[in-house]
């Protein structure tokens, strides 16, 4: 299927509008900047192009060790390309009927995108004190994800500030910087996109099912390549894990907490595929110092 990059609006800005809108463009310098208009509520996306190249070196330089492609970084473009990325993989999306921002307007440098809502990742900050609630925005993340799998689709980096649902239960999805299919065939990609969001869920799950009623969410909607890929890739980075923890010791970290937690959590659930729910779980989960301060 061709995919057409996502209508571009301006028309749909008032003058006064466009006028706030192309002078935050000139003055602001932060790569993600809401701005309140007149009526409605935008997001000023910037793109640097260059950010972060000393750890995709390594990262590169760690998955040619390995010869793991799931470890591969996605290529690093100049603005103008990493634009064009994002607005392919939107469109991409859109096709297949999934829920993106539109965009409002498009610089050399910047998007203007319209506000879906309010994130996955505030929502979860609101219900802390209601556990069911808190956690069933996770499955819902993962249902999702496995539907986007199911479609033959990826989305790159998921995260619960990456992910929108409205007041009739609409869900959304946002920030498509990354494009593993670049570098990693689909299935690599897709358990990728599993095992990061587990980075999440692993740890930040309040209820002790909630990690095996996740999997199994996504694992009942992925493809049976993505499910089988993740298992394999789990089982090769289980070795790292004795490595990982003696870092955890010298230098405490949570991301490296988070991902001991996560490959520990999946390595359980693909231990037993007939039974996801029981498992693993956030209690078996490797401890992690970020429970009550994630961000």
């Amino acid at each position: 299927m061709q995919h057409t990059e996502p209508e571009t609006s301006v028309s749909s800005l008032p003058g006064k509008d466009m006028e706030r809108v192309l002078a935050a463009l000139v003055a602001g310098r932060s790569r993600v900047e809401r701005l309140e208009l007149g009526e409605r509520t935008v997001w000023i996306k910037r793109y640097a192009g260059r950010e972060g190249m000393m750890r995709m070196r390594a990262q590169s330089v760690l998955a040619s060790l390995l010869r793991e492609p799931i470890l591969r970084p996605s290529p690093v473009l100049p603005p103008e390309q990493m634009i064009e990325r994002e607005l392919r993989k939107m469109a991409a999306l859109s096709a297949a009927g999934f829920r993106t921002a539109k965009v409002l307007y498009r610089g050399p440098r910047a998007l203007v995108l319209e506000n879906l809502g309010r994130t996955l990742g505030g929502d979860m900050s609101d219900a802390k004190g209601e556990p069911a609630v808190h956690d069933g925005l996770l499955l819902r993340a993962a249902t999702e994800i496995g539907r986007l799998h199911r479609a033959g689709l990826c989305h790159g980096r998921p995260h619960p500030r990456d992910f929108v649902i409205d007041a009739d239960s609409s869900f959304g999805f946002l920030d498509f910087e990354e494009d593993p299919q670049a570098v990693m065939p689909l299935a690599s990609a897709q358990a990728r996109d599993i095992l990061l969001l587990f980075l999440q869920i692993a740890t930040r799950s309040l209820l002790p099912q909630t990690p095996g009623e996740a999997y199994a969410a996504w694992a009942s909607r992925a493809t049976p390549a993505a499910v089988a890929e993740l298992s394999r890739i789990v089982a090769r980075l289980t070795p790292l894990l004795t490595a990982m923890r003696a870092v955890q010791r010298v230098k405490p970290g949570q991301d490296v907490a988070r991902f001991i937690a996560a490959v520990e959590t999946l390595q359980r659930l693909a231990d037993s595929p007939s039974d996801p729910v029981s498992g693993g779980g956030a209690s078996q989960a490797a401890p992690s110092p970020n429970k009550a301060k994630t961000p």
